[in-house]
């Protein structure tokens, strides 16, 4: 029988094999990314399309002995409709100033070529950061893609080892762990939805959002804690149906017996699955120390809040890890 960590990594490889979307890999011209769509491709993970921007695609398989049959590879200099996704972009940024001569140049980029394939339903999804900086791929997100409610974060999917009964591996997202270094009340709402939202895609189940703190329900007073507060009315405004509560500290949010002392009043304290950090310091700190002290499963940084999903990997990944990153795209859709 599988571990927890394994059931939950199946049933999302699962889902991804039935949804059967189109993920596009603009990086072509690195190994790890070939290794993955192959791999993707025989186990019908994803159907996979490659961007081969300077040519090399085809020898970099060859070279490696490695199969690129069943995966479609593109050079945006020879796609039938460079010119429609040229227009695209120009459409969604002109009022910020850019040319139809920009347009056509950056759009043959293939971070921005990739997102426009999304962007103009030719795919699903697009997975990238192997060879480019995380800034690099958000940029061209919100160039052609743009966000939800003007915020792009990211979250990670913790799998946390024997943490409550029954579960093998407890799933948690933490949010905002690599993008928002100090959100505004409007941000951090954002941040707030955006991650009850990729716990419904991607854990599945009812998400129970906790607004994390250095206090719960009012045990410290701090011009801090009123943004937190702030932030989880317009939640609350925004999504009635929603079960998110706060300001708890961590062990009140998802320890049950501290959080009936604690927050007697919350009909969720000690329950969360979807931590909300109040700034990214306590975000990254937390999602590292849990990894590293208590030998969690960190997946991620996953982003979320754009209107389409475009996600970043580690330069240092794996092809593995792309291959993981796939289907999580993929069920992001």
């Amino acid at each position: 029988m599988q571990n927890g960590k394994l059931e939950l990594v199946e049933k999302i490889l699962e889902k991804s094999r039935k949804l059967a979307h189109t993920i596009v890999l603009p990086e072509g011209d690195d190994i790890r990314m070939l290794l993955a769509a192959r791999k993707a491709t025989d186990d019908m993970l994803a159907k996979i399309i490659l961007i081969d921007q300077d040519g090399n695609t085809a020898s970099l398989a060859k070279q490696n002995n490695l199969s690129l049959d069943g995966i479609e590879i593109i050079r945006p200099s020879e796609y039938k409709d460079k010119d429609k996704l040229a227009s695209v972009l120009l459409e969604r940024r002109k009022s910020k100033g850019m040319t139809e001569e920009e347009a056509k140049k950056l759009s043959q980029n293939h971070l921005y070529f990739g997102d426009l394939l999304v962007q103009t339903g030719a795919a699903h999804g697009c997975l990238a950061g192997a060879v480019n900086s995380t800034g690099d791929v958000v940029k061209a997100a919100l160039y052609c893609i743009g966000a939800k409610e003007g915020t792009v974060s990211s979250y990670f999917l913790m799998l946390i080892p024997n943490f409550r009964k029954g579960e093998e591996y407890s799933p948690f997202v933490f949010s905002d762990c690599g993008v928002v270094p100090f959100p505004t009340v409007e941000q951090h709402a954002a941040i707030a939805t955006a991650s009850a939202d990729s716990f419904r895609k991607v854990v599945g189940g009812e998400p129970k959002v906790a607004f994390l703190s250095f206090s719960t329900k009012g045990s410290a007073k701090h011009e801090n804690i009123d943004k937190t507060l702030a932030a989880m009315k317009l939640v609350k405004e925004r999504c009635p149906d929603l079960k998110v509560d706060g300001e708890f500290q961590l062990d009140a949010a998802v320890i049950p017996e501290i959080g009936k002392k604690k927050a007697p009043g919350s009909d969720m304290a000690g329950e969360a699955n979807v931590l909300i950090f109040p700034d990214l310091n306590a975000g990254n700190i937390c999602y590292k120390a849990t990894e590293r002290f208590a030998k969690a499963v960190a997946l991620g940084p996953i982003l979320q809040g754009l209107n389409k999903p475009v996600n970043d990997l580690s330069r240092g990944c794996s092809a593995d890890d792309i291959y993981k990153m796939i289907a999580i795209t993929s069920v992001s859709a």
